[in-house]
């Protein structure tokens, strides 16, 4: 079973500015309370195959993840893969970014889960709880490009 969430914001800040935001995962701790730790891989500027290699917590448990960028165009789209082997993964996600007017930036976030092995029992679950918290997450997300960029 596989099922998808998303949730849609806007941002008061440019596109550019946003799409630079949101294509460095490295921020994802600032609005993703179960990112515990990030890195990019290779160092430098993401781009198309860069690697993405977190901690994160999720139902009291610590597991790693590994998230490689199968597209990118700025400033309109990011999408991943989590490549790492967990019992729900996010096989495809992304982000579509939309200016909407004078400094200000729709974003669409999306994740399509699947479970593997036991995961197949859990991913209705985890795609209850991605859902229900998707207008949060959202939320999390506006609050913390707009704290991190800039006004113009």
């Amino acid at each position: 079973m596989s099922g998808q969430f998303e949730a849609t914001v806007e941002i008061d800040r440019p596109v550019e500015a946003v799409f630079d935001y949101l294509a460095d995962g490295r921020n994802d701790p600032q609005f993703s309370p179960r990112v515990l730790k990030i890195e990019r891989a290779p160092d430098g500027p993401t781009a198309v195959g860069t690697v993405f290699r977190s901690t994160v917590k999720d139902a009291g448990m610590k597991t790693g993840r590994e998230f490689r960028i199968t597209d990118l165009e700025a400033p309109v789209r990011i999408r991943w893969a989590e490549v790492s082997k967990n019992s729900v993964t996010a096989d495809e996600g992304g982000y579509d970014l939309e200016p909407i007017s004078e400094g200000r930036t729709r974003v669409r976030i999306f994740n399509v889960l699947e479970g593997h092995g036991i995961g197949k029992l859990l991913v209705g679950l985890a795609l209850i709880a991605a859902r229900k918290d998707a207008p949060g997450f959202g939320a999390r997300i506006k609050a913390a490009a707009e704290a991190a960029i800039p006004p113009h």
